[in-house]
């Protein structure tokens, strides 16, 4: 597995590099690649998204300087921003996976074992993603195409709760957002939540990870 670390990067620009990295990925040419970056403030809605579970108007998107992209995932619609870690794991996921629904138990799984080591217990819900104490704090919208993965997960560390204000997260009006800053009450190194991360998909990659 290889990984990209691209620090806070615009999301069209990465959008782009995903696209790229998928079609090298289809074609035999890289291994699987997990790319780890924190956007510029923007708004995606995915394929079932619904344009009222945006709050506010596009003006005032723009006002705010957040972008706003309809892309090919599943799920609604979500938020990005600096303090959140977004992770895209372009992964082939025919060999040891049934389909996409596997695949998504898998990324929570490595997150909620991730998690345990910052002293967090989360679990899974009523659609992907995690929970903890009742307040979603990791978001999962993954598309596949020929058999390799992209778009990703989206995992709130020093991020606001407030910030998700603008929408109904996922689409489901009133769902509480928390964050690992809230979750231990002070702000976390981003590098060690991701070496800690990156820690975990290895040993996924190997084939060693167990519910």
């Amino acid at each position: 597995m290889e990984v990209l670390d691209l620090g806070r990067q615009n999301y069209e620009e990465v959008l782009d590099l995903q696209q790229n990295i998928h079609l090298k990925r289809v074609n035999g040419e890289i291994e699987d690649t997990l790319i780890l970056v924190e956007h510029d403030p923007v708004v995606t809605m995915g394929r079932s998204g619904r344009i009222e579970n945006l709050l506010i108007s596009f003006t005032e998107l723009k006002r705010r300087g957040i972008e706003f992209f309809r892309i090919e995932r599943g799920g609604d619609v979500t938020y990005h921003g600096p303090g959140q870690l977004v992770g895209y794991p372009i992964f082939e996921i025919k060999n040891g996976f049934a389909g996409i629904k596997p695949f998504i138990r898998t990324i929570e799984t490595v997150i909620i074992k991730m998690l345990k080591q910052f002293g967090i217990e989360a679990e899974r819900g009523p659609h992907p993603g995690l929970w903890t104490r009742g307040k979603k704090i990791l978001s999962i919208g993954i598309a596949v195409k020929r058999w390799v993965s992209f778009h990703g997960f989206a995992l709130n560390v020093n991020n606001a709760p407030e910030d998700f204000a603008i929408i109904n997260p996922c689409g489901y009006p009133g769902m509480g957002m928390t964050s690992i800053k809230v979750e231990l009450g002070r702000e976390v190194l981003m590098e060690e939540v991701k070496r800690v991360l990156v820690q975990e998909f290895e040993i996924y990659a190997t084939g060693m990870v167990k519910d």
